[in-house]
C-alpha cells in the first residue's frame, strides 16, 4: 500500500507532466504481457512520449489540480496509464496504433490534443494525424510551391524564346 505523503508526490509529478503536455492519452493497459509491455514502451521513448501507470483516484486528483483535460468518470475504471504527448501531440496515438495492432492490447481510453477530446473508438483517426514534423514539411512545401511554379514558367518562357531564336536562324541559313 502507498502511504499518504508517497500519493502526494505521484500527484505532484502528474501535475508537472500534465502542464507540460500538449496531448495526453489515456490507456487501458489490461492482459498485456510483459513482452508487450516492453515493446509499448520502448516505442514510447523512441518517439519522446512519457508513459506513466498510476492509480484513477491519483489520476483524477491531478487532472482536478491543472484543470484544462476533461475525461468522463466512467472512463477511470480498471487500469489506466497516461500517455504524455510534448513536441509531437499525435506520437502517442501512432504508437498506441501500432502496437495495438501488432499485439490486440493496448486500447485506447480517451485523449486529449490540444484541448480537444477524442474518445477510445476514435484511435484510427487519431493515428492517421499529420504528426507536427509532417505538417511543417507540408506547409514548407506549400510556400515553396508559388516560387517553384515562377521559376517553371521563367525556364518554359525561355526556352520557347530560344527554340524560336533556333528556328529563325535556321530559316535565315537555309534561305
Amino acid at each position: 500500500m502507498i502511504g499518504k505523503t508517497r500519493k502526494k508526490e505521484i500527484v505532484k509529478e502528474l501535475v508537472e507532466k500534465f502542464e507540460k503536455a500538449s496531448s495526453v492519452f489515456l490507456v487501458d493497459f489490461n492482459k498485456m504481457t510483459v513482452e508487450e509491455a516492453i515493446s509499448l514502451r520502448r516505442a514510447f521513448r523512441e518517439k519522446g512520449v512519457e508513459y506513466r501507470v498510476a492509480k484513477n483516484t491519483l489520476i483524477k486528483l491531478a487532472l482536478a489540480e491543472v484543470g484544462g483535460f476533461e475525461f468522463p468518470d466512467e472512463i477511470f475504471i480498471g487500469q489506466t496509464a497516461i500517455a504524455f504527448g510534448y513536441e509531437d501531440p499525435v506520437a502517442p496515438g501512432k504508437v498506441i496504433k501500432a502496437i495495438s495492432d501488432k499485439f490486440e492490447r493496448p486500447s485506447l481510453k480517451a485523449a486529449i490534443i490540444d484541448s480537444q477530446y477524442f474518445d477510445g473508438a476514435r484511435l484510427k483517426e487519431i493515428a492517421a494525424l499529420p504528426s507536427r514534423d509532417e505538417m511543417m514539411a507540408s506547409i514548407a512545401g506549400s510556400i515553396n510551391a508559388p516560387a517553384t511554379g515562377i521559376v517553371g514558367a521563367i525556364n518554359a518562357v525561355l526556352r520557347d524564346v530560344a527554340y524560336l531564336v533556333e528556328e529563325v536562324a535556321q530559316k535565315q541559313n537555309a534561305a
